[in-house]
């Protein structure tokens, strides 16, 4: 589960841009104010459209290639099955650009916040580990699609799904039920000093897209019961989890007692997926879980495809990871169509009733 970090110094992502494409698909950005929560959180709508709106590119960025929308759209008629997103640390929803506009315009509406504190120019690693906080936002996104006049008589909130990657994975897994073990996670940094596990150990975090000095993360510090608790929200009736984080953590017995349909995909070969977010054991251990692999790529691949000239420009800024490079001989973009394939099959199939 690496942590994409120095990618802030380069990537500012642009939440909507001026167009060269148009899009069948409207989308819209929202702010649900914190109240009781603490915490505003900013999400980003696609929807099935109909003919207006501004055209746009949502999610544009130095590094990284836009999709096409239609800022402010008219909502096409219907009820449409409701999928939240979650982020990879040091990411943005906007880079799952890619997968919502498929899934928008296959007919679901497709909602993710920006997790505070995990997010491309304001991350932090003592944020990252707080699973429950991250929940708490999907759950409040699914509260604001399915209360406010605006958008409840759009969305069927009988058949709501969500699905994560890397820790937005992890987040995803949490709340369909899953519960990690704080002892079993801090272990597994203790051997393992790669991606989530150096992020903690770096001593540097970002803050408005500046490198600031932390302190370490000490894991075994974190609140225990809040690291334990259940962030179980029964209004989820299928998840998606993509190389989910802390696949080593989960308590098994909580698995077992998952009730719905759970797809795990995993990025890369068999040998090269990496022991942090290896999935094929959590499909095992759920009732009804699955898995699939998508060789000829690895974690990496499910960001945005990559413009020209992107991979030298993060190498000038200090990335270490190889955000543009994916594993095998396959395109990015080849990637993401079979990714979308998959995500999108689960989806109808558990959502929808089509097989």
């Amino acid at each position: 589960m690496p942590t994409f970090q120095t990618v802030a110094t380069a990537v500012v992502f642009v939440a909507f841009a001026t167009p060269c494409l148009a899009a069948e698909v409207g989308v819209r950005q929202i702010v649900i104010e914190a109240g009781e929560h603490g915490r505003d959180l900013v999400a980003t709508v696609w929807y099935p459209a109909d003919a207006g709106g501004q055209p746009t590119m949502v999610g544009d960025s130095r590094v990284f290639k836009s999709e096409p929308a239609f800022l402010d759209a008219p909502a096409a008629r219907g009820r449409y099955p409701l999928v939240v997103l979650s982020h990879g640390s040091g990411s943005r929803v906007q880079a799952m650009g890619w997968l919502a506009t498929a899934l928008a315009k296959a007919g679901f509406v497709v909602a993710g916040p920006n997790h505070p504190g995990t997010t491309s120019g304001y991350s932090l690693p003592a944020e990252t580990p707080k699973l429950w906080q991250r929940t708490q936002d999907l759950s409040r996104v699914i509260d604001k699609l399915t209360t406010d006049p605006q958008w409840r008589g759009l969305v069927d909130a009988d058949k709501v799904g969500v699905a994560g990657f890397s820790i937005g994975g992890a987040t995803a897994m949490e709340i369909a039920g899953a519960r990690a073990r704080l002892e079993a996670y801090a272990s597994y940094c203790d051997s393992y000093t790669k991606w989530d596990c150096a992020w903690y150990a770096r001593g540097v975090g970002y803050v408005n897209d500046a490198q600031v000095k932390v302190d370490k993360v000490d894991l075994r510090s974190i609140d225990k019961a809040l690291f334990e608790q259940s962030n179980l929200d029964r209004r989820v009736k299928s998840a998606v989890l993509v190389d989910p984080g802390l696949a080593r953590a989960y308590d098994e017995q909580s698995l077992k007692e998952i009730s719905i349909p759970m797809t795990f995909i995993n990025l890369g070969d068999a040998d090269t997926i990496p022991v942090g977010v290896l999935a094929n054991r959590l499909a095992s251990l759920t009732p009804q879980g699955t898995y699939a692999a998508i060789e000829g790529s690895d974690h990496f691949s499910f960001l945005p495809e990559c413009k020209q000239g992107a991979a030298e420009l993060l190498k000038s800024v200090g990335e270490v990871d190889p955000i543009c490079d994916d594993a095998g001989n396959r395109s990015r973009a080849d990637i993401h169509a079979e990714a979308t394939r998959l995500v999108l099959e689960a989806l109808q199939r558990t959502l929808k009733g089509r097989s």
